[in-house]
């Protein structure tokens, strides 16, 4: 499967990637929830081309995770803002910077700290259950199939075909639904 393709995986992770996995996205991302707005400032905050910036920015404005909005009229200048689905990924931000600072912070501690401006205290993300409100440990969670990979499964017993691993199982049921989008097609 090639990467422009990755977001045809029934795959969550795989999907959102598609939006998000380029290295440059969610420095970008980044930059937009600390307040940066328009081109210039986020090529020069991050380093980046400007003819990659700007094929990223149009990939984030393409995928609704930001929105272009007009600043000036002569000459027409756009700055770019987070949409809901831009500050959806916030917990992801978050995370990830939590990671860094445990796994990757060469034992000079967290570059910035986080402060929860409710309770006035510093904080680290947690993933919690919704239904018991207990930290969710990697161990203690599982998956079942969701209905659109119940029905590829259903399909392959059905057809006696052999069930492939968990890991596997995105991309072939990928490759599955392009075969029935191709017949549907052809028909």
């Amino acid at each position: 499967m090639k990467w422009d393709d990755i977001d045809q995986q029934v795959c969550s992770v795989a999907r959102a990637l598609s939006v998000v996995g380029e290295r440059w996205t969610l420095l970008i991302i980044r930059d937009a929830f600390k307040g940066t707005r328009r081109f210039d400032e986020f090529q020069r905050n991050l380093g980046v081309t400007r003819h990659r910036l700007a094929e990223r920015l149009s990939d984030l404005v393409a995928a609704g995770v930001l929105t272009k909005v007009p600043y000036t009229d002569r000459p027409v200048r756009y700055e770019y803002r987070l949409t809901r689905k831009g500050l959806a990924l916030y917990p992801v931000l978050i995370s990830l910077s939590h990671w860094g600072d445990v796994w990757m912070d060469d034992g000079e501690g967290p570059p910035l700290r986080y402060w929860h401006s409710r309770c006035g205290h510093q904080t680290e993300p947690v993933l919690s259950c919704r239904e018991c409100g207990e930290a969710m440990r990697p161990e203690e969670v599982s998956t079942r199939l969701g209905a659109v990979l119940e029905e590829y499964v259903r399909h392959l017993r059905d057809a006696g075909e052999p069930i492939p691993s968990d890991a596997a199982l995105p991309m072939e049921a990928a490759e599955f639904n392009r075969k029935v989008r191709a017949s549907e097609n052809n028909d």
